[in-house]
């Protein structure tokens, strides 16, 4: 699973394969824990990490949306995707 992106202790991942569910989503881990977020309405799918660091992360997906689903959509046709900036 590529690493997109570090921030903060954050690592924002994504599934590489065409075979990976919908909707387009990442996997955010933090220390120990781990969640699964919508990208296209930064929904909870499963998981949970400290309130602090998922508002960052929301913040996050909010100004890279558009760079998250072209990933998505490299990751679907089986190609790697691209590092996105870490937030700032």
């Amino acid at each position: 699973m590529p690493t997109l992106s570090m921030f903060f202790g954050i690592i924002i991942r994504m599934y590489f394969g065409p075979k990976e569910h919908n909707p387009p989503h990442i996997h955010v881990h933090y220390q120990n824990d781990i969640v699964v977020i919508n990208i296209e309405n930064c929904q909870i799918m499963e998981g949970a990490i400290p309130t602090r660091q998922l508002r960052l992360v929301l913040a996050w997906i909010e100004i890279h949306r558009e760079e998250l689903l072209a990933d998505w959509k490299l990751c679907q046709n089986g190609e790697k995707p691209f590092m996105i900036d870490p937030l700032k």
